[in-house]
Formats: C-alpha cells, structure tokens, sequence
C-alpha cells in the first residue's frame, strides 16, 4: 500500500531549470567566463555547489566555490523577482488528491532547504508536505541515494511503500540506489535526461492521481491490479503465477482454434509474460488481463485490449478468450463490456476493434452484442475476417 510520495523539485513541482541556467551564466560572466544555459543541464540532479567546484576545475579559476554560489544566489533573485516561480501544471491538484489519502510527502531535493521552503511557500504547496529533506546539507548528492534514504527515515515508511517522482538521471539513479520505485517525468526543459531506470515514465501530471500512483507501486512490487469488478467476475492483470492456469485452458484445441500468440512450452509462455508485465502493462497502463470467477475463485479465461497493426492502420484491439466449460453463460459478454467500459470512461480510448474469423460465429454475435459494427472484411494473419469496430462516442 502507498504510504509516502517523494518529490524532486526542480524541474518536477517548479519549471526551474531554465530559471537556474539563466541564473548560472549571468553569475559566471562576472568571473570572466561565458557559457550558455546548456552547460547547466549537465548538473540537473546535481547540487550547486558541485557544478560551482566542476566550473571552477574546468575553467581553471581562482575562486572559492562560495563565491560562485553568492552570485548565483543574487542572479535567481533578481530573475525570480522579475518572472516568478513556473510550477508544473496539475502537481499541485495531484498533491492535493495524495494528501486526501493519507499519503505522506516530501521532497528531497538538491536545493538548499530555504530555496525548498521559498518555492513551496510561493507555489501554496508547503502546507501539504511533512518532510523537506536537502541534499546539499548531505556529503553526498545525487545520484548517491544519501538523500533518498534519509526522506524515508524522516517519514519513517519503508522503501516498498514509497514512490519516488524525478525528472533527472541523476534522481533516477539516486532512487534506484535506495531500492525505491521511481516515477521518471519527461520534462523538455530539463534537456536530454536518460530516465531508462524509471518504472515508468510520464510526460504530464494532467491525468495523474493517487489511484496511478498506489498502482503503479503495486506493479513495482509485482502485485498484479485489478481492473474492473462485474456481478460474477473479476478481471485483473495475469500475475507469473497465473500462467500455468492459463496454459491449462490453451490446451483444448477448441479454445486455440481461433488463438495465434500462443507458445507450445509453458516456461516460454512464462518468460514471456514476465516481459509483457514490465513492457506491456507498466507501459501502457492496459494489456490482455486475467478473467476470474468469483464463485469458483479461479481463473476461466483472458480479456482485454492491445495495439497492433491491422489492415496497415495502428489500432488498439479487443481480445478475449474463456475456459470452454464457461462458452454459453454469458461470461464473453460481460468481461467485454467491462474492458470496454474501462477503455471508454477510464482510459479515454476513442476507438476499439475486433478482428474476427469468419468462422468464428460465437464470437461474431458477441460482437454485435455489446455494440460493435461490422467495418469491412479482410486478411489478418493469413485468415479471412471481419473487423468490428465501436467508438466511445457509441
């Protein structure tokens, strides 16, 4: 269960880099050095005072660190009275919802805890939060976990009950060092930032809330999430133990009559699906999920949606397939309008597609069931089918 959030600063609550690059080249021209804003996005996740000793070496001057960091500190003065604090838009409504959950915060961050208490102050956050923890009072910045592991010790909750949200490869790697998953922001102006160690990666906080974030700690920790709940079934993803189960039900030719991704040897089928859960569902958010009985507490079959390439167009396609024992009751109708419900109202999808065997009669009228028309016919996969189709706005 998610028990506390982290967050880096800048660059994730406030769109401070540019501000720092700015502030950086006007403080060393005074030193008789001219660079350009570029050269501060190589010590984004990094303390000032490390990029003041890295400037110092390379260009070879006669000043104490201190100094550089005086004229720094006048120079984002100056640029922040003129201009403000950018905050990054909807994380102060994603701070708000976590705070309603209970979920304790911090942010550990490479600033100095009074630039911390300034911008939060400024941005109305500081309220929310129960811990500030700098790394530039630690002996070691990121990407050392040092600042990492003392925010854990000062909310006092465990790694595996923490999210981390960076924007730096410097973050990432501090928060890969202190075991906790990582939420990797792809913010452009914190320039071209490897974020490849995060458990996944988010280009806005437009859509993310507690119910994100407490899922995707669960895929961290492998605990598979649940996706819909129906009268009968429960449709969740397939965890690494459920494959055995599954491969069971491949095994009746009459089930992989219609089925083309499925592998012969059952370890493979197991390897490929702990793939898939890191690839597919950590990706996308979606995937081909587990469907379960909630009277027999077992799982009868697979459902849900995935992106492939048919007829030369990129869709997203609805799959489904059940035990053979459970054809006939009702079962196809109800995981579909589920997954569709999910892809429709939580996911926003605008369009899902269905392509089908001719001769697949059973699934043709369940199709037309639960709302999907008939587009045209083609060749998918060296067999004749139909593709159905059906939009949110249906």
């Amino acid at each position: 269960m998610l028990k506390a959030v982290i967050f880096d600063m800048d660059g994730v609550l406030v769109d401070s880099e540019p501000l720092h690059a700015k502030s950086f080249v006007i403080a060393m021209k005074q030193f008789g050095v001219d660079i350009t804003t570029e050269y501060n996005y190589g010590f984004v996740g990094s303390t000032a005072l490390s990029m003041c000793e890295s400037a110092i070496k390379e260009f070879n001057l006669s000043v104490a660190p201190e100094e550089i960091l005086a004229a720094n500190a006048i120079a984002i003065h100056k640029l922040v009275k003129e201009e403000g604090y950018t905050p990054i838009p909807y994380t102060k409504e994603l701070i708000k919802d976590l705070y309603k959950h209970g979920v304790k915060l911090g942010i550990a961050s490479s600033s100095s805890e009074k630039q911390i208490e300034e911008v939060t102050k400024a941005l109305g956050i500081k309220k929310y939060f129960d811990k500030f923890v700098s790394g530039a009072n630690l002996e070691r910045s990121k990407p050392a976990p040092d600042v990492f592991l003392k925010a854990l010790k000062e909310l006092g909750v465990k790694a595996s009950e923490s999210i981390v949200i960076e924007d730096s490869m410097n973050g990432v790697i501090a928060a890969n060092e202190a075991g906790i998953p990582c939420i990797g922001f792809i913010n452009e102006n914190s320039g071209n930032q490897d974020l490849s160690l995060a458990h996944v990666l988010i280009e806005s906080f437009k859509h993310i809330d507690y119910n994100f974030i407490n899922n995707e700690l669960k895929r961290a920790n492998g605990i598979p999430i649940t996706i819909a709940s129906t009268k009968r079934l429960i449709l969740r993803e397939l965890a690494v133990s459920d494959i055995k189960d599954l491969y069971d039900i491949y095994k009746n030719p009459e089930v992989r009559a219609f089925i083309d991704d499925i592998d012969d040897y059952l370890e493979i089928e197991i390897e490929k699906h702990k793939a898939y859960i890191k690839n597919v569902y950590a990706f996308y958010g979606y995937g081909l999920w587990g469907v379960f009985s909630k009277e027999e507490n077992k799982l009868i079959g697979r459902c849900g949606i995935s992106n492939r390439e048919i007829n030369g167009q990129n869709e997203i396609e609805l799959g489904y397939l059940l035990d053979a024992d459970h054809w006939g009751l009702g079962y196809a109708t109800e995981c579909i309008t589920a997954t569709l419900d999910y892809a429709f109202q939580t996911l926003e999808l605008p369009r899902i597609v269905a392509v089908i065997d001719k001769l697949n009669a059973r699934s043709i009228k369940v199709a037309k069931r639960v709302g999907m028309t008939l587009e045209k016919e083609i060749i998918d996969r060296d067999r004749a089918c139909y593709l159905y189709s059906i939009h949110r706005s249906n």
